[in-house]
């Protein structure tokens, strides 16, 4: 199973607008862009935006049909959620199980209210990599 981060776009100007299905962002240039198509991760997908001072955060957790936009954002620490030699780019950043495992345990953490369809994307993975059934 592939997990990856994908760019959301800019937190302040994207953020209050955000909802579960949206398909683009605004960029820094006032117009629309589509997100990135995301076909070869077919498992947890973490959507993140850029805050001030080139911090990222963790803005969206889709997982299949699951689609649930964070009340609280989550800022991503490299070494603890992405792994050695993994950074943000253009390009969705694709983490092992162990470290999106970790990823949602923080997200969760931070999101009380929001605990059982962020336990319900956990769930579909296992961090020893053994298949679910």
């Amino acid at each position: 199973m592939r997990h990856g981060l994908i760019y959301h776009g800019g937190f302040e100007r994207n953020f209050p607008n955000l909802k579960p299905g949206t398909t683009s962002f605004v960029g820094t240039d006032g117009s629309e862009h589509p997100l990135q198509s995301v076909s070869s991760i077919d498992g947890v997908r973490v959507w993140y935006m850029e805050k001030a001072g080139k911090k990222f955060a963790a803005v969206r957790v889709q997982q299949g049909d699951n689609d649930v936009v964070l009340e609280h954002e989550v800022l991503i620490d490299p070494a603890r959620h992405m792994g050695y030699g993994n950074r943000f780019s253009p390009e969705p950043t694709l983490v092992e199980n162990e470290l999106m495992g970790t990823l949602l345990a923080d997200i969760t953490a931070k999101n009380p209210n929001q605990k059982n369809a962020l336990t319900k994307i956990r769930s579909s993975f296992s961090v020893t990599g053994q298949a679910k059934h």
